[in-house]
């Protein structure tokens, strides 16, 4: 039976489309497997390294956290963003450091400030919101709001 298998196979057979699983913007299909010991880098490029609460340097690209907004840590408007963005970065840089990660793309690829824009995820969990959970960042919701 050669050609069985083409383009519709699964209309000539009885299959569940649950079977069939899709992607969403939230959900990575490989396993985490990017690492790097991540630093501070807190202006300029870098290599693995933080810039504050949702950026990061990896592997040459900077990275902006797609799904959480996190306090401003150059220029804040107010000490209590400026600690609560200093916090943010650190744990930002612990989660990283925490073990193997993924990537996942969201609605856009890049911000206007040239950074790719990704869901950063371990075990399926978004890290972005595990810092929400803790406090120091808030759900993106395409706009940024004031922390003072």
């Amino acid at each position: 039976m050669i050609g069985w298998f083409g383009p519709d196979w699964t209309a000539r057979i009885s299959v569940p489309q649950s079977l069939f699983p899709t992607a969403t913007p939230h959900q990575s299909m490989a396993a985490d497997a990017l690492s790097a010991q991540f630093g501070f880098c807190h202006s300029g490029g870098g290599s693995n390294c933080v810039v504050d609460g949702d950026t990061f340097w990896f592997r040459g690209d900077k990275y902006r956290i797609a799904d959480i907004d996190t306090p401003e840590t150059h220029g804040p408007r107010c000490e209590a963003e400026g600690v609560l963005g200093a916090r943010a970065t650190q744990q930002l840089q612990t989660l990283l450091n925490a073990g193997p990660f993924s990537l996942a793309s969201g609605d856009r690829d890049s911000d206007r400030y040239g950074r790719a824009l990704r869901v950063v995820t371990r075990k399926g969990q978004s890290i972005g919101e595990q810092l929400v959970a803790e406090g120091l960042a808030r759900s993106w919701d395409g706009a940024r709001h004031p922390w003072c």
